[in-house]
């Protein structure tokens, strides 16, 4: 397949010399044991896509689950906060074969890191305003700060987490910047650290009027969103080791690589495709531009109607809010269809005035 590599002479000392700077839980013996199924992985002919060495090749699976997803997504039921939700009136059948943000000048940003915090919810959020900020200013889209909404954005009740690095959700950042906005990121720079809120720091140049939390497992309604609004905030399962060593290809989530519909990470979606006789989603991760296809993974699609379901049978390691322990079904490859949100009336900030 295109971009995979041959690792059959590989060693634990080239993988030390190659992600020194990255690999600081390695271990060769758990390092050996990864290479081993990535080889048999991609010995298989049927596979659609290949695994590699990255950064994680040397963390046990729980270590990678605990580090990289740990249950940081929206929850669901945001009844406290005002919203829109719904299906969107536009038939799947209607819509491009392809769609992706990305060939639009200027709409994405490029890939970023969130490192050793579980910021993935303030990445997602960010991401998906410098997006909606690009698609309603013609503009090119600004490098937002995730670090306002991890040491500033409240979570009084605790949903997908306690805060900042422990966790929150994408429509509670969404709630925040229509109050709040969101400054640059050169303003208020990432440190992958919950700390405390610096408000010198924030000099917005974003804001929105609110946001749209898709219905749970809609297929017309996610695909219609990303297709004629722009890129979505979405969640899913991501703590497989199919995730963990994801090289490029078409992901379908089964065999010993199945990811479930646990959902412990927050994405961006930045549009769908075909590749030969799979279709896919496009989603773009913030585990820096070394992971996967240079940052982007691409997921099995199967279309309306057909998308496979799941129990998350845990809710509370991230969805839920504090004491909500009931079971959610999420449906598409990895729950991907299960939480997806996007900000509405998204527009430059007015600076403030100083009398």
């Amino acid at each position: 397949m295109p971009g995979e590599r041959d690792f059959s002479k590989y060693t634990y000392e080239q993988y030390q010399k190659d992600f020194e700077n990255e690999g600081s839980f390695a271990r060769a013996e758990v390092f050996a044991t990864n290479l081993a199924h990535i080889q048999h992985h991609n010995a298989d002919v049927t596979k659609t896509w290949f695994a590699t060495v990255n950064e994680f090749t040397g963390w046990t699976t729980q270590e990678f689950r605990r580090l990289r997803a740990s249950g940081r997504r929206p929850d669901v039921d945001v009844r406290d906060q005002e919203q829109l939700s719904g299906s969107l009136p536009v038939d799947a059948a209607e819509l491009p074969l392809d769609v992706d943000w990305r060939k639009m000048a200027g709409v994405v940003t490029p890939v970023k890191n969130q490192e050793g915090c579980g910021s993935c919810w303030s990445f997602s959020a960010a991401q998906t305003l410098e997006s909606h900020l690009a698609i309603a200013t013609s503009e090119t889209a600004p490098v937002l700060s995730e670090q306002q909404l991890v040491s500033c954005m409240p979570n009084p009740k605790k949903c997908g987490g306690t805060g900042g690095c422990s966790g929150a959700t994408q429509p509670q950042a969404f709630n925040y910047t229509k109050t709040n906005g969101l400054t640059l990121e050169t303003d208020y720079p990432y440190k992958a650290v919950t700390g405390t809120c610096a408000a010198d720091k924030i000099k917005p140049v974003v804001t929105n009027d609110g946001f749209v939390v898709l219905k749970v497992n809609d297929y017309s309604a996610l695909v219609s969103a990303v297709a004629t609004k722009g890129p979505v905030a979405i969640s899913l399962a991501a703590g497989s080791l199919g995730w963990q060593l994801y090289g490029g290809g078409v992901f379908g989530g089964g065999g010993s690589d199945k990811c479930g519909y646990d959902q412990d990470h927050a994405v961006q979606l930045v549009g769908y495709g075909v590749d030969g006789s799979q279709m896919y989603w496009l989603v773009r991760n913030s585990w820096g531009p070394r992971w996967g296809e240079k940052g982007y993974m691409r997921i099995k699609r199967y279309g309306d109607g057909k998308e496979p379901c799941g129990i998350d049978e845990t809710p509370g390691h991230g969805e839920a809010c504090a004491g909500d322990t009931k079971p959610r079904q999420y449906c598409g490859v990895c729950g991907i269809m299960g939480s997806s949100s996007y900000p509405t009336g998204v527009k430059k900030a007015l600076p403030l005035v100083v009398v």
